[in-house]
């Protein structure tokens, strides 16, 4: 697959989970924007089958390479993102997993026994990313024990292997000149804005300004009953020109852990 049916087939798989970004992204077109994607994350478990360079393989071999690294302590994460070698309007790919070893023996064995249920097509690393949740169906309970541990770990567990977020380069948007105008004209739509560290993370001296919507919430058919959980969430983000005069093109750790908790369940309330 080239980059174009990569991010085509990703996105129609995500804006089923995700209204809220396809309603956002014909706002912007009404108005009179191109809509161009600066980065598509994704969300996977440090398990050698699944890790970050298993998800990696559909973008390598589309031309991507890997271009930086990232430590979230608090959330026990590891992250890298690539860039197309190229294509400069080619998005940029985010991937993290979960340090699973961090965390209790019964939430590694929880995760050892997800991915065990796996056959070997299951596996299949060029497909991964497009799969979503391959395990049996969920439980309400495990989620709820999960979630004890890691926000992050209870998403994936239901949500499995899919884009977690698109984000909007609002570089290329026409009409607007700063992620506060974005922001103000999202509020007036009625979206609601994750302010979890502020509404913008980050800031120009650090090149890079981020915002988010929650996330959607979808009806989740546990064994034991249906209950909405968060799915996936639509993000913006504004680069600002290094010294070189060259926008900066990677991510900011400390940002990022605020953006990631655009799933969380306890900002819906």
């Amino acid at each position: 697959m080239n980059t174009t049916e990569i991010f085509d087939k990703l996105w129609a798989e995500y804006t089923e989970r995700t209204p809220s970004a396809q309603k956002i992204k014909e706002l912007f077109i009404d108005k009179g924007n191109e809509v161009y994607n600066d980065h598509v994350a994704f969300r996977t478990f440090d398990d050698e089958r699944v890790n970050i360079t298993s998800l990696a393989k559909p973008f390598l071999e589309a031309g991507y390479e890997e271009k930086g690294d990232y430590i979230f302590e608090a959330k026990k994460l590891y992250a890298k993102h690539f860039e197309h070698k190229t294509d400069k309007n080619a998005p940029r790919v985010f991937i993290s997993q979960l340090k699973t070893k961090e965390f209790s023996e019964e939430l590694q064995k929880t995760v050892s026994t997800l991915i065990n249920q796996l056959s070997k097509e299951d596996l299949n690393p060029l497909e991964l990313v497009f799969k979503g949740r391959l395990w049996e169906q969920p439980s309400f309970e495990v989620y709820k024990k999960l979630q004890n541990e890691s926000e992050y770990a209870a998403w994936l567990y239901v949500n499995g292997f899919c884009s977690n977020h698109f984000t909007v380069d609002v570089n290329k948007l026409k009409t607007f000149n700063s992620l506060q105008e974005v922001n103000e004209f999202l509020k007036n739509n009625n979206f609601k804005m994750n302010t979890s560290g502020g509404e913008i993370k980050g800031t120009p001296e650090q090149f890079l300004e981020q915002s988010s919507i929650l996330a959607d919430k979808v009806p989740v058919v546990f064994k034991e009953e249906t209950k909405e959980i968060t799915s996936c969430y639509y993000e913006f983000a504004y680069r600002h020109p290094m010294k070189n005069g060259e926008l900066y093109s990677g991510f900011i750790a400390k940002s990022a852990d605020k953006i990631f908790e655009s799933t969380d369940m306890n900002l819906q309330k």
